[in-house]
């Protein structure tokens, strides 16, 4: 449903960009530049427990920002493709160059139902898809395994803290009996559009390893990949 009706308001309704609010153009060349800088390394701090290393693009912050709530929370659903061509360069940057290890595997963090069903689609899952698109298009084999689910309700993350934000997750996924054997045909890197306290990556990165698949693949072992950090993750590893 967003989808059809975005693309009608965009026709009659002034465009304007999504990330500063420039007038005729739902994404200037400036606020699209903030998404194709180097990806690097994001540490939230106090880091969690079991978080796997993860490489984001840039802070969020500013058009960054703004470019990631009208996706997620406003149906941008035309950002999907810039987004995913950024969380497209955070995957190569952690799944290393292609080899015999198989394809890169993009395994969304989930949604709730209740989140998904409020804002009409589930936006990191439409990110991997648009990610994996560009993978391809440069040569890299990948696909989109969305084999994570959420086996009881969790509490909204707004307004806790890292350490509560970990007691509310934790135990709350869990890899479907379907995906077990999928998880081990390639290269996995968790996804996810954002990095704030680690609470979310981390649970995923637990409930892959609890299906005894961890590393199966990934040099180095379990990787994960965000459009953005927050700054203070972010800024962490400069140097």
């Amino acid at each position: 449903m967003p989808g059809w009706w975005q693309e009608i308001v965009g026709l009659v309704l002034p465009v304007a960009c999504r990330g500063c609010g420039r007038p005729r153009t739902e994404l200037c060349e400036e606020c699209a530049s903030a998404l194709a800088a180097e990806p690097r390394r994001a540490t939230p701090t106090p880091e969690p427990t079991g978080l796997p290393v993860v490489h984001a693009v840039a802070p969020y912050e500013n058009a960054v920002r703004a470019m990631l709530l009208a996706h997620k929370e406003r149906g941008a659903l035309g950002l999907a493709g810039v987004l995913g061509g950024a969380l497209a360069a955070a995957v190569r940057a952690g799944a290393g160059e292609p080899g015999d290890a198989g394809p890169v595997l993009l395994v969304p963090v989930p949604s709730s139902r209740r989140a998904t069903s409020r804002r009409g689609h589930d936006p990191v899952r439409r990110i991997a898809v648009a990610a994996t698109a560009e993978l391809r298009r440069v040569g890299t084999r990948a696909r989109v395994l969305a084999v994570l689910r959420q086996r009881r309700a969790v509490a909204d993350q707004a307004g806790l803290r890292a350490r509560e934000r970990q007691m509310n997750l934790a135990g709350a996924l869990v890899v479907a009996d379907s995906g077990r054997r999928l998880l081990g045909e390639g290269r996995v890197v968790l996804v996810d559009d954002l990095l704030t306290t680690g609470a979310s990556l981390a649970e995923a990165a637990r409930a892959v390893r609890a299906a005894d698949h961890a590393g199966s693949g990934s040099p180095g072992g379990l990787r994960a990949a965000v459009v953005a950090a927050s700054p203070s993750a972010f800024e962490v590893n400069r140097n």
